[in-house]
C-alpha cells in the first residue's frame, strides 16, 4: 500500500508541473516559464471541470442564507453555547467537556485539515504521530491564548486555517517537491498549523468573556472535550477512508479528492477575508 502511495505522489506531482506527454513536445527541455504556463493551464482546467459546480453551490448557499456567516462555516460558537459560557461560573467540568467535543465535531475546517493529514497515512502509528502533533499544537495555543488573554482577529485566524487545508492538499499532490526541489517537513507543518488552529479556538473563547471563577479547570475540561471530539471525527474519517482505500477507485480519484479539498480551503480563505474587509 505504501508503494502505491509513493507511486501516486510521483505521478500526481509529475502531472501538476508536466501535463504534456514527452512524445507530444517539440522540445523536451522546456524553460521554467513554459512549464509554469503548463501548470497554470492544467490547474485552470481542473478547477473549471471538477470544482466549479462545488464552488457555485457553496457560494450560493452563503449568499441565500443570511445566517450562514463566516463563523458558521468555520468553528464558531452557537448562540446557545455562547450564552451558557457567559453565564457559567465556578468549576463545571462535564458541560465544558461537552462544549469542547461539540465545538470540534462541528468544526468543518478542523476536520478537513485532519482529512488531508491522514489521507496517505496507512499505519495507525503514523496517524497517531501526526494527530498528536496537531493536538499538541492547538492545545498549547488554546491554553496559552486564553490564560494570557491573547486574542487574534478571528477572520484572519480562520483564513490561515483555511490556508492550512490548501497547503495540505498541495502536499498530498506532491507539489512542493516538484515546484521547489525539496519536500517541507510534514510533521513541522502539522505542528505549526495546529498552533494556528489553537489560536482560533482561544479567540472564540475570549470573545465570550468566560468567567474567571473556575477558569483553569473549565478550560482544561474544554480542551479535553476538543480532543475527544477530534478522536470521534478522526474515527469517522478513518472508517470512511478504510472502505474507500479498499476500492479500486481510490487511486483513480485521490488526486481529484485533493483538488476538491484544496478548493474548500480556498473558499474558507476567501470567505473569511471577505468578512474581515467588510467588518
Amino acid at each position: 500500500m505504501r508503494n502505491k502511495s509513493a507511486v501516486l505522489h510521483q505521478e500526481t506531482a509529475k502531472f501538476i508541473t508536466d501535463p504534456i506527454p514527452a512524445g507530444s513536445r517539440h522540445n523536451d527541455k522546456e524553460s521554467p516559464s513554459k512549464r509554469g504556463f503548463h501548470l497554470a493551464n492544467i490547474l485552470g482546467l481542473i478547477f473549471g471541470k471538477q470544482c466549479l459546480f462545488i464552488c457555485f453551490v457553496l457560494l450560493t448557499c452563503m449568499t441565500m442564507f443570511p445566517g450562514m456567516t463566516p463563523e458558521a462555516v468555520a468553528h464558531g460558537v452557537t448562540e446557545g453555547d455562547k450564552g451558557y459560557i457567559q453565564e457559567s461560573s465556578g468549576t463545571m467540568l462535564l458541560p465544558f467537556v461537552y462544549l469542547g467535543a461539540k465545538h470540534m465535531v462541528t468544526g468543518y475546517d478542523h476536520l478537513l485539515f485532519l482529512f488531508g493529514v491522514i489521507f496517505f497515512l496507512y499505519r495507525l502509528k503514523d496517524v497517531g504521530m501526526y494527530v498528536t502533533l496537531f493536538a499538541v499544537g492547538h492545545s498549547v495555543t488554546l491554553l496559552f491564548g486564553v490564560l494570557m488573554d491573547m486574542g487574534v482577529n478571528a477572520y484572519i485566524i480562520d483564513a490561515i486555517i483555511g490556508f492550512s487545508i490548501v497547503y495540505k492538499a498541495l502536499d498530498n499532490m506532491g507539489a512542493y517537491k516538484r515546484w521547489f526541489g525539496f519536500q517541507p517537513s510534514t510533521k513541522i507543518a502539522t505542528l505549526i498549523f495546529g498552533l494556528f488552529h489553537g489560536f482560533g479556538l482561544a479567540t472564540k473563547i475570549l470573545e465570550y468573556n468566560i468567567s474567571a471563577d473556575g477558569l483553569i479547570p473549565n478550560l482544561f475540561a474544554f480542551n479535553v472535550g476538543v480532543e475527544l471530539g477530534q478522536l470521534m471525527g478522526l474515527a469517522l474519517i478513518l472508517i470512511m477512508m478504510g472502505y474507500w482505500r479498499r476500492s479500486s477507485g481510490f487511486m483513480r480519484h485521490a488526486y481529484t479528492a485533493n483538488v476538491v479539498l484544496m478548493m474548500f480551503g480556498f473558499l474558507f480563505v476567501g470567505y473569511q477575508l471577505t468578512g474581515f474587509f467588510n467588518s
